[in-house]
């Protein structure tokens, strides 16, 4: 989707932060804190490894579960050396390490986390599209992608609201006009919860589920549909697509909105294509 308000790069964000990093904790850190406390609370439901994007000056890192083992990454370094003074200070052996990084550009391995969590951060980072592909890339399948973040509305009070800031993203350090729709993207995550927050819902929690072969269905049916559309009844039924000619409308509705419909024929023609 396209979008008409100013593109902060790199430096900009770093700049930005770098300004933030002495008051980050006593300001919108606050602010923040019941997303925050939220994510975490589901995320210590879980097992294994977490990624932290954008985990800034580490208020996040102290309220983990022992159990799990946690990797933090941030592009500020000012804001990671405030998080490490909080693992020294707190002693919090289950953070295996914090590194420089940019979101858009993971340094891990596919595959490499049970859980990847970025809060705050979509309305930061200059190209959103390339860092949800990354947080889709380095979540194992049957991981969890969950995103704390502000999206903008079009109307009312708030909408002008964001209108207005739009033009002073440099200097407040994120986007105020950021719509839902920049960050469901990725073909291999499913949604499975969108939960406001406090304050007043000015921010929401949206949790992924890695499906690997999920997104394709959208597209195969658009594909089936098309390609129906240009062949006769006995073709179809020769090609394999087709309904048994006894099935009716309804049966015909309930497949084409059969999410395992759509994933098994994928795997079906991956078959035959990997067969050729």
């Amino acid at each position: 989707m396209s979008s008409n308000h100013p593109v902060m790069d790199t430096e900009s964000v770093r700049h930005a932060y770098r300004r933030w990093a002495p008051v980050y904790d006593y300001t919108f850190g606050q602010v923040a804190e019941a997303g925050r406390k939220h994510a975490v609370k589901i995320i210590n439901q879980r097992k294994g490894r977490v990624l932290e994007v954008g985990v800034g000056t580490g208020l996040s890192l102290p309220a983990y579960g022992k159990h799990l083992t946690v990797t933090g990454i941030d592009l500020s370094p000012e804001m990671l050396d405030k998080a490490r003074e909080k693992i020294a200070k707190k002693n919090l052996g289950n953070v295996d390490g914090l590194h420089e990084m940019d979101a858009s550009a993971l340094g891990f391995a596919d595959e490499s986390f049970d859980t990847v969590v970025a809060m705050y951060v979509m309305t930061v980072v200059p190209d959103p599209d390339k860092v949800m592909r990354e947080l889709e890339r380095v979540c194992a399948p049957g991981g969890e992608v969950i995103l704390v973040n502000h999206f903008s509305q079009e109307h009312g009070v708030r909408g002008l609201l964001e209108r207005k800031l739009a033009n002073f993203a440099d200097l407040i350090g994120w986007h105020a006009v950021f719509e839902v729709d920049r960050v469901l993207i990725c073909e291999d995550l499913r949604l499975v919860e969108r939960r406001p927050l406090w304050p007043v819902g000015l921010f929401t929690m949206l949790r992924f589920v890695k499906e690997p072969g999920f997104g394709v269905a959208p597209q195969a049916a658009k594909e089936f549909l098309a390609k129906g559309r240009r062949m006769t009844p006995a073709a179809m039924a020769a090609d394999g697509t087709a309904l048994p000619h006894h099935a009716g409308k309804g049966a015909f509705a309930r497949r084409m909105l059969d999410s395992n419909y759509w994933r098994s024929l994928y795997r079906r023609l991956q078959s035959q294509w990997a067969e050729r």
